[in-house]
C-alpha cells in the first residue's frame, strides 16, 4: 500500500515534475488548497503527449486499453508496421514484461474489472473541467454537437454497441443514437459514401489540447506558481523535512513534497520509491488537414482506429498505438498508414497537403489503469499512466490527488490506482 499519513502537516511547497495536462492540473488544484507550487519540465508546457492528441473529453468511452480485441488481432497483425496497434520486435526485458502483462489483461474479465475502477473518475471528469473554468482558466471546452463513430457496415458497428452495453453494466453513463450511413452524412457531410452505419454519442466534449494546456499553465503562473522549463530532474531524495530535487544541471532545491507526472518517463524517477509497474510509451501520431466540410465535433473510425477532431479551421487526424521507446523519431510509415486508413472514409479532406505532423508518447500500463497517489514515501506522489485518457482524466486526477496530498487521506476513487499495486 502507498504511504498515507493523515496526521502529518499539509505540505506548503510542492514541486510537480511534468508540465502536461496531468501535472498542471495537479498544480492548479494544489493552489486551490493554498499550496505554493513549482512545475518543472525538461522541454516545455504540453511538450509530451498533451499537444497533438485528439483532444477528446469523452468520459462515456474512456475505457481500459487492454481489451479482448487486442487478442483477436493476433501477434502477426501487431507486428505489421501498418497495423493500428504496432508492436515492433524488441528484446528489452521491461518491454517484454509490458507486452506479456498487457496481453494477460486483455480478457473480458480483466476489462470489466478495470472498467468498474474507471467509472467513478469518469463520472467526475467533465465537472473537473468546469471547476477549472469557474476558477479562471481561460480556455474553451467545446460541446460535441455530434460525436460520430462511423463504420462501413452495421456488422462492424456491433463491437462498439457491445462495448457500450458493458460500460452500462459497469455503471457508466452514456446515451447514443444508432444511425444509417445516410443519416450520419446528413449530420457530418465529411463522411464518405463508404460509411454505411454509425453511432452518435451524446454529452461528450472536445478541446484544442495544446491551447488548453497553455491556458492552464497561464492560470497556474497568474496565481503565483512557477513554471521552470529546459531543465530535467535527475533525482529525488527523501529527507527528514521533505524531498531534495536535483536537476541534471546539478542544482538542488528542497520541497515539502514532489509529484512525478512525467508521462511515459514516469518510471525513471518513481521506480526507486517502489513504483514497479512498467509505464510503456504507446505512441500516437497526428497531423492536420483542410476539409471542405469541418465536422461539428469529433469523428471516430473505430475499425481503422482513426480519430478526427476539428481544431480551429482544420481537421486534426490522429491514430496508431505504437509501443516503442518514447524518444524514437517520428516514423513516416505510421503517418502514411493513418492517411491510407482515413482516405476512403473521409470526403473533401486534403490528405496530401498535411501540416503539423506529430508523434507523442501516451503512458500505458499493463492493466489499463493509471498510477495515482503516494509511493513508498509519503512525500513523493505519482500521477500518470492514463493511456489514451490523460486529457479526459487529467483534471479529475489533479483534483483528487491534491486532496490526498493536502489531507493525507486518499479519496476512495483513487484506491484502484495505487501506484504500488
Amino acid at each position: 500500500m502507498s504511504a498515507v499519513n493523515p496526521t502529518a502537516p499539509a505540505p506548503q511547497r510542492v514541486a510537480v515534475v511534468g508540465a502536461g495536462m496531468v501535472g498542471l492540473a495537479t498544480a492548479w488544484f494544489l493552489q486551490e488548497r493554498g499550496v505554493e507550487v513549482t512545475v518543472i519540465d525538461r522541454d516545455g508546457v504540453a511538450a509530451g503527449a498533451s499537444w497533438g492528441n485528439a483532444g477528446w473529453l469523452t468520459p462515456g468511452i474512456a475505457t481500459p486499453l487492454p481489451e479482448p480485441a487486442v487478442l483477436k488481432y493476433g501477434l502477426r497483425a501487431v507486428l505489421s508496421p501498418s497495423s493500428p496497434v504496432y508492436v515492433p520486435p524488441s528484446a528489452r526485458p521491461d518491454f517484454l514484461r509490458f507486452v506479456t502483462g498487457f496481453t494477460r489483461n486483455s480478457t473480458m474479465k480483466a476489462w470489466k474489472k478495470a472498467m468498474g475502477a474507471l467509472v467513478p473518475v469518469n463520472d467526475l471528469s467533465l465537472q473537473s473541467f468546469d471547476l477549472l473554468r469557474d476558477g479562471g482558466v481561460d480556455a474553451e471546452t467545446y460541446e460535441a454537437k455530434s460525436f460520430t463513430a462511423a463504420y462501413r457496415t452495421a456488422e462492424e458497428r456491433q463491437t462498439l454497441l457491445e462495448e457500450i452495453e458493458h460500460i452500462h453494466a459497469s455503471g457508466g453513463d452514456i446515451t447514443f443514437d444508432v444511425l444509417s450511413g445516410d443519416q450520419a452524412r446528413a449530420i457530418e457531410p465529411a463522411l464518405s459514401d463508404e460509411i454505411g452505419a454509425a453511432i452518435v454519442l451524446h454529452g461528450q466534449r472536445f478541446i484544442n489540447p495544446g491551447a488548453y494546456v497553455a491556458a492552464l499553465a497561464d492560470s497556474v503562473t497568474a496565481r503565483g506558481g512557477k513554471i521552470l522549463t529546459g531543465s530535467a530532474v535527475a533525482g529525488l531524495t527523501e529527507t527528514a523535512s521533505g524531498v531534495t530535487l536535483t536537476t541534471e544541471m546539478g542544482t538542488t532545491e528542497q520541497y515539502d513534497a514532489v509529484v512525478v507526472a512525467t508521462g511515459a518517463w514516469l518510471g525513471r524517477l518513481a521506480r526507486e520509491f517502489g513504483v514497479k509497474r512498467v509505464v510503456q510509451a504507446g505512441r500516437g501520431y497526428s497531423f492536420s488537414v483542410a476539409v471542405d466540410d469541418l465536422p461539428n465535433g469529433p469523428v471516430y473510425f473505430p475499425a481503422a482506429r482513426v480519430a478526427c477532431t476539428p481544431v480551429g479551421d482544420r481537421l486534426r487526424v490522429a491514430g496508431m498505438m505504437e509501443f516503442r521507446q518514447p524518444e524514437a523519431a517520428l516514423d513516416p510509415r505510421r503517418i502514411q498508414a493513418i492517411v491510407e486508413s482515413a482516405r476512403p472514409l473521409l470526403k473533401g479532406a486534403d490528405l496530401d497537403h498535411r501540416q503539423d505532423e506529430w508523434v507523442g508518447s501516451r503512458p500505458c500500463t499493463v492493466d489499463g489503469l493509471p498510477l495515482i497517489g503516494a509511493t513508498r514515501s509519503s512525500k513523493v506522489f505519482v500521477a500518470g499512466g492514463h493511456g489514451m485518457w490523460g486529457i479526459t482524466l487529467g483534471p479529475v486526477t489533479g483534483r483528487l490527488l491534491a486532496e490526498q496530498i493536502v489531507t493525507g487521506t486518499a479519496p476512495a476513487q483513487l484506491a484502484p490506482f495505487d501506484p504500488l499495486r
